[in-house]
């Protein structure tokens, strides 16, 4: 097993707690809202989103995936810290045991917040990640993220 990492940072004028609880705490709800073509459903199998939740994501016509399970390893509410696992689904592509995600959300000196992701992958044997297979996620993460953002500049008195 080889653990491939990636960082990334994004920049947003949206203050820490807000996007935390936006994208974190009510994310579930407000991706269904918002981006409606990428997501069909999110539903807890086991807990309501605090540490060990399990959760299933079906993803919507848009997607090349079908669903994934996601499992909160970390949920720091005070520190805006919050890590989940994805632990079962077509993503793994049956090649990653898990991939994990690692989110902390900072103040940025001009007022908004600074956004730190950490994604480590874990995989199977001797399969190797390339840098391509990781684009395309990146790319809708950073989406979604943009998406939330919008929301929130478009909408200053939600959250």
């Amino acid at each position: 097993m080889g653990v491939f990492t990636y960082e990334a940072e994004v920049i947003t004028a949206i203050p820490p707690a807000k996007m935390f609880k936006a994208c974190i705490l009510d994310g579930d709800n407000l991706i269904l809202k918002i981006v409606p073509q990428a997501f069909k459903s999110v539903e807890y199998i086991e807990g309501n989103g605090e540490l060990g939740s399990i959760k299933k994501v079906t993803f919507g016509e848009e997607s090349q995936f079908n669903y994934m399970k996601q499992k909160v390893e970390a949920l720091d509410k005070e520190n805006f810290l919050y890590i989940y696992s994805v632990i079962e689904g077509d993503a793994l592509m049956n090649k990653l045991e898990k991939i994990t995600y690692e989110t902390k959300l900072e103040a940025s000196p001009h007022g908004g917040s600074i956004c730190k992701t950490t994604c480590k992958y874990y995989t199977i044997g001797d399969f190797e990640l390339k840098e391509e297979g990781i684009k395309a996620g990146k790319e809708k993460a950073l989406g979604i993220f943009k998406a939330i953002e919008a929301y929130l500049l478009a909408n200053p008195n939600a959250y």
